[in-house]
């Protein structure tokens, strides 16, 4: 019961700090010159990578996605990753590319590159066809083969709003010490996606997808925001999130063989800038919105929090000796005793707190009224935060504009505790508990193509 209220407490305590530094933020965003940098052809020139492995159903628009960004120097690479599906042969025949003899400056180690293509037409897109090797791997090759000094990473599921790299770069050109900036990842399926670009914002079928914007808002808005104020984010979604490039290759790039790369290189640059001295941000923004799809089934729910668990599990370990370590900051003494306390090891004592109160209550050794009060407990506060996140959203951004869909979201955050989140505590310490076995496979998830029909209400 303490553990409950103690981890929910710490959430709602995210929550105070994210309300402060969104409000924060807009209030900067209306004083700073932004049209200036809009219209500027002196920003910081970026390089777009985009990993892909069997994303037949979403690459195209996901590059014609790219290729309509309000942004005035940058190109895509995107990494086939040695495909199994028509990946490789719809990027070709779309975009009429043709392979060229183009030199590459190995930083770093990677899987064989099998060629790369290009056409004039497209001048900022290039295409590496590669040998497979996981998308750290496929990351790292389009590191070697970038030009510019930013890198941004973004899924091939996704697509970026319009002004997204002119808000993230912002941050680069406004302080120089900044390493590596993520942005919010929102839920697009059933929105309708039109040559690139997201054109309708839909609230999804799937109930499964749906619970998903509650747990995404929260995650994103209240967790991230909150960490990202005391510079010690420790997760920048591969989703999408831009990097200084000479410190990721000063790292050694990301770490191949593993399914937590996203928190990897994030946990590594923490301990390169800690350990020589270095002043660094490494920062999260609310503001520049990449659109993803999220799973739609239990099943592949299922395979995507166990990955996202085993990751975790991962990155703690190989991170262990900078826990409690005040060299370390804010992330060793505070962030990193969190993570390994509620992230990690949270879900296992819910579990138990949900086997053994009502075994307890059953056996008698519990009242009633003291099992009543730690279930209620449990759904107000989780609830409480789920429907502040909302109300955040609703206040700051408003991306869900109609009455019914914002009560629709309403409602899942209230039922989200009487059945979903039990289900994705049990697929989390199944995580945990398959770290040797899952700790190199990623599984595979359903995807489906974007939906390009305006007779698409919600």
């Amino acid at each position: 019961m303490i553990y409950t209220i103690a981890i929910n407490l710490f959430y709602n305590g995210q929550m105070v700090i994210a309300v402060s530094d969104l409000f924060g933020y807009f209030k900067r965003m209306k004083s700073s010159d932004y049209q200036r940098y809009v219209d500027s052809k002196n920003m910081i020139p970026i390089s777009i990578i985009v990993p892909a492995y069997n994303e037949e159903k979403t690459i195209v628009d996901n590059i014609k996605s790219l290729l309509a960004l309000n942004y005035y120097e940058y190109e895509i690479i995107i990494v086939n990753d040695g495909s199994k599906d028509s990946t490789r042969d719809k990027i070709i025949k779309e975009f009429e590319l043709i392979k060229v003899n183009q030199p590459i400056k190995v930083s770093i180690q990677t899987n064989e590159v099998l060629g790369v293509y290009r056409n004039p037409k497209y001048e900022r897109l290039i295409f590496i066809d590669k040998l497979n090797g996981g998308k750290a791997d496929a990351l790292n090759a389009g590191i070697n083969l970038s030009t510019y000094p930013i890198f941004a990473s973004i899924d091939a599921d996704s697509a970026l709003e319009n002004d997204a790299l002119i808000k993230l770069t912002m941050m680069f050109v406004e302080h120089p010490e900044t390493i590596a900036v993520g942005g919010i990842v929102r839920v697009s399926n059933d929105s309708v996606i039109q040559d690139g670009k997201l054109v309708e914002m839909n609230i999804p079928k799937s109930k499964v997808a749906l619970f998903q914007i509650v747990e995404y808002l929260r995650a994103f808005l209240t967790g991230r925001t909150s960490l990202s104020k005391l510079n010690s984010i420790l997760i920048i979604s591969g989703a999408f999130g831009a990097f200084n490039k000479s410190v990721v290759i000063e790292c050694g790039g990301y770490k191949v063989n593993t399914i937590g790369e996203d928190m990897d290189i994030i946990m590594k640059l923490h301990k390169k800038m800690r350990d020589e001295k270095r002043k660094y941000k490494i920062k999260f923004l609310a503001d520049p919105i990449c659109w993803t799809q999220v799973p739609e089934s239990l099943k592949d729910l299922r395979v995507q929090r166990r990955r996202w668990q085993i990751g975790l599990f991962d990155s703690l370990l190989n991170y262990k000796s900078m826990i409690f370590n005040p060299k370390y900051g804010t992330v060793g003494m505070v962030v990193l005793p969190y993570y390994w306390l509620f992230e990690l090891v949270g879900p296992v004592v819910e579990f138990l707190g949900y086997v053994f109160i009502p075994l307890a209550y059953l056996f008698g050794l519990l009242e009633f009224n003291s099992f009543l009060i730690y279930f209620i407990i449990a759904f107000l506060l989780g609830t409480t935060l789920s429907m502040g996140s909302i109300l955040l959203e609703q206040i700051s951004f408003r991306k869900y504009t109609t009455f019914r869909k914002t009560m629709r979201l309403v409602l899942f955050a209230f039922i989200e505790n009487l059945g979903y989140r039990q289900l994705t505590v049990l697929f989390r310490v199944e995580g945990i508990f398959k770290i040797r076995s899952g700790r190199h496979s990623w599984g595979t998830i359903k995807r489906k193509e974007f939906a390009a029909s305006e007779n698409h209400t919600n």
